[in-house]
């Protein structure tokens, strides 16, 4: 888009010797365009010939004015065939070639502004008045709608569990091809303990028996059927002992069986565990054999080491296994929530912070959170929760705090990281959000997301696009509107799962810029109604200059 700039009539630029405007001036972009943090724009034109007087120097500066102030950009200079100064040479005869790069940081005032060419002209000594010329309005500034609070931050979760489970085991051995329950064996501290832990599962308040088994063994030699049997028997006279206890501890509780005839996984476990000499060599038999007959010979011809084998190993797998699993009940979500508020010293740590997640209420989850520093100072979790819940709230600078905090105790956790690089993000940091999202690879959250919302607000729209991905998000369509996608812009903002007045907003830009005047109104409308402050916003935005002065636009911004 050009803009041509009439050359004034001044009487002072009449007189051959004196510097002129240039003519045909051309701004590109035109309208001015945000990209990462600057507004940057080529200016060119021509010097008009036996204009530009050869003792002439013209500085020439680009100007961004908006409501409160003015960015001044780099000047270039100008100057006659014979004049004494430094800078670029135009010719009397031929004019010459104008040529000039605005760049300016972006403030958000910009959104409204005109950039102007300032004159700084003189003959000698003497001053030529030339005044500004507006050659462009500005600024486009839909890029800065990709925020860093549009990417959640992410929690690091708790590991409460409201039941865990306990496992106490006990086994009765038995003599070699016997099935015969011993005292010496029925009364073992083990089977005690066990028979304790049962009794206290059944009465306890807070537990509970959640399987009671018992399974039968036999060692791996001897013919199969012998051991199937032996397993069988050894596991139907355990289970008979174990019913017998219950009854008389009054315990009522179902038993389950399990029947292992011949235990090749208890004889390498115990291989392994062992110290006995070759046994890599018996360990590299059962992995060579599966068929039992044939690794039980394979064994056997190792005649030293099955002689060890047979008085250290085997008697230990002749047995039957009572298995005791139990369900610790923890506090209930109340019980907890109470606790939180008013006792939070009598929560461990993951009650305390599964607390957190019993309430939507942001001021809740921070005073929980806190409790949770000040309880347990060397967790990061309590840190970093407390700075999403910040960040949320849009308390950036305390969100970052929070991180820093969570990073001295976890550099390398990936979702403080992820937060750290977003809270960076939203303060323009983005030097430093780049090195925490290169922390945060395997965090549960949204990295894509991250990554994407960085690379647009650093203005790199192709390197944000593949971010993305899929993603279906209002940065998402930010990059896609950037990118001239309009109909993946469509898609996207209509797939947000929770839609906002920025998701509105951006749908009436994607009507301004397909000409579609009534997705224009109806999205505005809409956005407005979620967000009375865009009012202000859509009367200065230059995405909607040629529907300002329409009157239904008007209705809905007033």
């Amino acid at each position: 888009m050009k803009v041509f700039a009439s050359v004034m009539a001044f009487a002072v630029l009449t007189a051959c010797g004196t510097a002129v405007q240039p003519e045909q001036v051309t701004v590109n972009p035109s309208p001015l365009t945000v990209v990462g943090n600057l507004v940057e724009a080529d200016i060119t034109g021509t010097f008009p010939v036996k204009k530009f007087g050869k003792n002439a120097v013209l500085t020439v500066t680009p100007v961004l004015k908006y409501a409160g102030g003015e960015a001044v950009s780099q000047s270039v200079t100008y100057v006659g065939e014979k004049a004494k100064e430094n800078g670029t040479t135009v010719s009397y005869k031929e004019g010459g070639q104008f040529t000039v790069k605005a760049s300016f940081e972006y403030v958000p005032a910009m959104a409204k502004s005109e950039l102007y060419l300032r004159f700084t002209a003189k003959k000698g000594n003497k001053v030529v008045e030339i005044p500004d010329m507006k050659i462009a309005d500005g600024v486009l500034s839909t890029a800065k709608m990709a925020q860093a609070e549009d990417v959640p931050a992410q929690v690091t979760a708790d590991k409460f569990q409201r039941i865990i489970q306990e496992v106490q085991e006990a086994d009765i051995k038995f003599l070699i091809q016997q099935s015969t329950l011993r005292n010496s064996e029925l009364k073992s501290q083990e089977l005690k303990d066990l028979y304790a832990a049962i009794k206290s599962a059944d009465t306890t308040a807070n537990k509970a028996i959640n399987k009671l088994e018992v399974a039968g063994y036999a060692s791996p030699d001897g013919e199969q059927d012998l051991n199937a049997k032996l397993a069988d028997a050894r596991q139907a006279k355990s289970q008979k002992h174990l019913q017998k206890q219950l009854k008389k501890a009054k315990v009522d509780a179902a038993i389950e069986s399990n029947v292992t005839a011949e235990d090749w996984a208890g004889f390498q476990a115990a291989m392994e565990a062992s110290n006995i000499q070759d046994k890599e060599l018996v360990l590299r038999v059962l992995s060579m054999y599966t068929d039992p007959e044939e690794r039980e010979a394979q064994i056997k011809n190792l005649s030293a080491v099955f002689k060890t084998i047979a008085e250290e190993v085997l008697p230990a797998l002749r047995r039957s296994r009572l298995i005791l699993t139990t369900d610790l009940i923890g506090k209930s979500d109340e019980e907890i929530a109470a606790l939180a508020a008013n006792d939070a010293a009598a929560l461990n740590v993951e009650e305390l912070l599964y607390a957190a997640t019993l309430t939507n209420d942001a001021a809740e989850k921070l005073a929980i959170y806190k409790k949770a520093t000040e309880l347990f100072a060397n967790d990061y979790r309590g840190y970093n929760n407390m700075g999403m819940v910040y960040f949320g709230q849009g308390n950036i600078a305390e969100a970052r705090r929070c991180y820093a905090k969570a990073l001295q105790l976890a550099p390398a956790n990936a979702d403080v990281n992820y937060n750290a690089g977003l809270a960076a993000m939203a303060e323009n940091d983005l030097a430093k959000a780049e090195e925490y999202l290169g922390k945060a690879a395997g965090t549960e959250g949204n990295l894509n997301a991250a990554m994407g919302t960085l690379y647009t607000m650093k203005g790199d729209y192709a390197a944000a696009k593949n971010a993305y991905g899929k993603t279906a998000s209002n940065n998402a369509a930010v990059q896609q509107i950037l990118n001239e996608d309009y109909a993946a812009a469509r898609q996207t903002l209509a797939s947000v799962a929770n839609p906002n007045a920025t998701t509105a907003y951006l749908a009436a830009i994607v009507g301004a810029r397909t000409n579609d005047r009534d997705a224009v109104y109806a999205n505005l409308k809409l956005a407005i109604e979620r967000d009375a402050a865009l009012k202000a916003k859509a009367q200065e935005d230059i995405e909607f200059a040629k529907y300002q002065a329409d009157e239904k636009f008007q209705a809905i911004v007033k």
